[in-house]
């Protein structure tokens, strides 16, 4: 099997990635003037088999878009399958978004991690690699689902990454994702019982916070785990009901505890109006509003996080684009406030 090595500390392989072909990338083309670019002209797209990141000037910020193609998890947790095309649809979704960010910032497209013959575990271990060698080279990592099995890879290279630093865990989601593994193993709906474990064994505290939670969607025991870990959360209820006080009030709590976070969104919190291409529709779920861009920018606008990424865009069962567009609007919010953008 050829190995190659990406920048000095991860090791991939052909069978586990898959470089993104640049004519994913098309749009409408305005012209080449700096405030008439589209993202699909100034994308760089790299091969991680064939060359290291580039190297980042002072005071220059770079982003690294990289797919988890797996819907693995999502099998094994009983749901829908199709997230694994997330990744593509993501791409088509966001390439055709004005620039508004700083000339200057590199944007790059690293392609895929894979899930190959339903061997997750694998396909985790080598996402936390690649995720730990992007922040060691000074990027972001903005990473496209997937499902959300993406959370035990991406997190764990965070933490890897961090080292002593205090790491916290923040996901916009319906379900509390910390179910103990079954029969088959991990899945779209262990990630954050696994990481509740690594940090015992660890012996550091377990930070976690879940946002717009169903009591419909999680079981007693679901509950119950959650408390055993000592993690936070806020129902969906604090959004229906505008109660923007709680919101921000545990947000800021979390924040002021931790050094690190990872971010991550699971579509299956937004109503089904707006995201009915997910494996898990929400009816009654929270609307991608004013009091979701609050809390959204106040993470973001911290400056402590380390990744963000963004879970379970089924295409397959999508309608008109809308969950794709969805998500993609987070991708935009995303990197304009990594960036230091001011929204309009």
């Amino acid at each position: 099997m050829e190995k190659r090595r990406f920048s000095t500390v991860i090791m991939i392989t052909k069978e586990s990635y898959q470089p993104t072909d640049i004519s994913a990338w098309t749009g409408r083309t305005d012209g080449t003037d700096p405030d008439l670019l589209r993202w699909h002209q100034v994308v760089q797209v790299i091969n991680l088999l064939q060359q290291p990141l580039p190297a980042l000037t002072p005071g220059q910020k770079g982003i690294v878009l990289l797919g988890f193609a797996s819907d693995e998890g999502v099998r094994r947790n009983k749901g829908r399958v199709g997230a694994a095309e997330g990744p593509a649809a993501l791409r088509k979704a966001i390439a055709n978004f004005p620039v508004h960010f700083n000339a200057q910032t590199l944007l790059l497209d690293a392609g895929n991690i894979i899930c190959v013959n339903g061997e997750l575990e694998n396909a985790q271990q080598v996402l936390s690699e690649a995720v730990k060698a992007i922040l060691t080279a000074g990027y972001l990592p903005l990473l496209l689902g997937g499902g959300h099995e993406i959370t035990y890879g991406h997190a764990s290279g965070i933490r890897q990454f961090a080292g002593k630093r205090p790491v916290g865990f923040i996901n916009f989601d319906a379900h509390f994702d910390i179910r103990v593994p079954g029969e088959e193993g991990a899945s779209s709906g262990t990630g954050f019982w696994q990481l509740a474990q690594d940090a015992k064994q660890a012996g550091v505290p377990f930070h976690y916070l879940a946002l717009g939670i169903q009591k419909n969607g999680n079981t007693r025991q679901l509950f119950n785990i959650a408390g055993e870990e000592e993690a936070t959360y806020v129902s969906a209820d604090a959004f229906h009901l505008q109660d923007k006080d709680t919101l921000l009030a545990a947000i800021q709590h979390f924040l002021s505890q931790v050094e690190k976070v990872y971010l991550t969104t699971c579509l299956d919190v937004f109503s089904a109006a707006f995201a009915p291409g997910v494996s898990a529709t929400a009816y009654n779920g929270i609307l991608p509003g004013g009091l979701f861009l609050q809390c959204y920018r106040k993470i973001m606008e911290s400056g402590k996080v380390a990744g963000v990424d963004i879970a379970e865009l089924n295409p397959s069962l999508d309608i008109d684009n809308r969950t794709a567009k969805l998500a993609a609007s987070l991708i935009f919010e995303t990197v304009m406030a990594y960036c230091g953008e001011e929204p309009f």
